[in-house]
């Protein structure tokens, strides 16, 4: 295979290289933006779910599935909604041949499918809260230019929908999906800030948005998931309330939680380098690879204990693979490390005899593993190795983000500007016009940059109510 072009200067001919050479989808059917899960890329999009089902059902949510089509009528009554999707949607007007007598959305999310549903599910405060979420596709008429897991027509979504009794059991609900996305970027290995957006920039309906942004590069960044709190927006239209223990009719105040099929983008745009794409051991399809080298003479021989081994930590629960081919173990080495492997496990003639196997980690780190111990070792080199990533990313994440004190350092400015705002659209959009990008937000908790309280604003030059803000170019 060719050699990678560089991540440093031409990240986004980088990316699509490494999606393309470590076989993770196929963007070659007939739709735009609709790509084929390959069986690689699947097993990294089952292993995320399970990340995600995981950290939520934590936190006492249930799965549920709602169907794919809307109908018209029930998409037209948040009008709000409708303003910021209606240019996105896919419409079904036919039946067969014959026309709908309501036409169909193909939903671009489920706010309009769910909560018709939730008027029935929610009648008392005993009903309370109602924390539900699923995992299904999504889809938008994307007319940007479309990249595999970061922007597509067709989306793997994960989305939680919740019904709360008042404001501040929605602002708790909102903390607690602050607290489980955090967990599910630990097991990632993903360094982020959570932004809370300008009023200008929240989810259409939202009484406040919070996004959680990573840099990607020269200024650039990813949003990878957004939590948002609607108050009342909702539930007035589509009539949501429930009696509470008082006798009177209340409106539920309510909050959705999204993340996607991006947060595979994120992992190989943080961790990927010029060897190809670099999986956490949460999230890799396999996290060992057994590879035997063969050599002629008595036994014993590596392929029996690359055998053993490669079943022995099978049973322990390890994804593992062995990969027993004809290729020379020099060109499986160098696929694997494409596809991001987190562990190698080589075992020759000498491993045999000694019963041990050579561990090799993504990072290019070696241990000699006992094969006496093999399941704690290998266990303990996995874990070694997703801490030596996080703090790889980490290194790299606080890297990216630089002070700037006036509008005009914003001018080609190549990293996340971190600035002082007075909170204004005003101020917010000469920020945005200075960077010709976007103002991210306010930080919903510190900076690991160590800054001062700030002072005054970067564009207004007010004193007093300021705080901090970032700025970008999202990518």
């Amino acid at each position: 295979m060719a050699e990678l072009p560089d991540k440093a200067t031409a990240f986004i001919d980088w990316y699509l290289a490494v999606v393309d050479a470590a076989n993770l989808t196929d963007k070659r059917y007939g739709v735009k933006g609709m790509n084929v899960w390959t069986p690689y890329g699947f097993l990294a999009r089952r292993h995320l779910d399970e990340v995600m089902v995981r950290e939520i059902e934590a936190t006492g949510s249930s799965p549920v599935e709602f169907p794919a089509l809307i109908p018209a009528n029930e998409f037209a009554k948040e009008k709000e909604h409708i303003k910021g999707f209606d240019a996105q949607v896919y419409w079904v007007t036919k039946g067969g041949l014959s026309d709908l007598d309501i036409p169909l959305v193909l939903r671009p999310t489920s706010e309009t499918a769910m909560y018709p549903i939730f008027a029935l599910w929610v009648r008392s405060h005993r009903d309370l809260p109602l924390n539900v979420y699923q995992i299904v596709n999504t889809f938008r008429y994307e007319t940007k230019t479309t990249r595999p897991f970061m922007r597509v027509r067709e989306i793997h979504f994960f989305e939680e929908h919740t019904c709360q009794v008042d404001e501040a059991a929605a602002d708790r609900r909102v903390r607690s999906n602050l607290d489980a996305f955090s967990q599910m970027a630990k097991a990632l290995a993903l360094p982020y800030v959570a932004v809370r957006r300008p009023e200008w920039d929240k989810f259409p309906g939202a009484a406040y948005s919070i996004a959680f942004d990573i840099p990607v590069g020269t200024g650039r960044t990813l949003q990878i998931g957004s939590v948002h709190h609607y108050r009342e927006n909702f539930s007035r239209p589509y009539g949501i309330q429930y009696e509470d223990s008082d006798g009177a009719q209340r409106f539920v105040h309510q909050t959705t939680f999204g993340l996607s099929e991006r947060l595979i983008g994120a992992i190989l745009a943080v961790h990927g380098d010029q060897k190809g794409a670099v999986f956490p051991s949460a999230v890799a399809p396999y996290e060992v690879i057994v590879i035997p080298i063969p050599s002629s003479g008595p036994e014993p021989g590596p392929e029996a204990t690359a055998v053993e081994v490669a079943e022995r930590l099978r049973a322990k629960g390890l994804r593992t693979h062995l990969d027993a081919g004809d290729e020379r173990p020099g060109a499986k080495y160098y696929r694997w490390e494409l596809q991001g492997v987190p562990v190698r496990l080589e075992i020759g003639r000498r491993e045999a005899t000694s019963r041990t196997a050579t561990a090799v980690d993504r990072l290019g780190r070696k241990a000699v593993v006992s094969l006496d111990r093999l399941e704690s070792e290998v266990e303990q080199f996995l874990g070694d190795y997703d801490r030596a990533l996080f703090d790889r990313a980490l290194a790299k994440f606080r890297e990216e983000f630089r002070v700037v004190t006036s509008l005009d350092e914003l001018k080609g400015f190549s990293h996340v500007a971190v600035l002082t705002w007075c909170g204004s659209e005003e101020c917010g959009h000469a920020v945005e016009t200075a960077i010709d990008g976007g103002l991210l937000g306010t930080p919903e908790s510190e900076l690991p940059l160590g800054l001062a309280n700030p002072d005054r604003c970067i564009s207004c030059g007010k004193v007093g109510d300021v705080r901090w803000a970032l700025a970008g170019r999202p990518l």
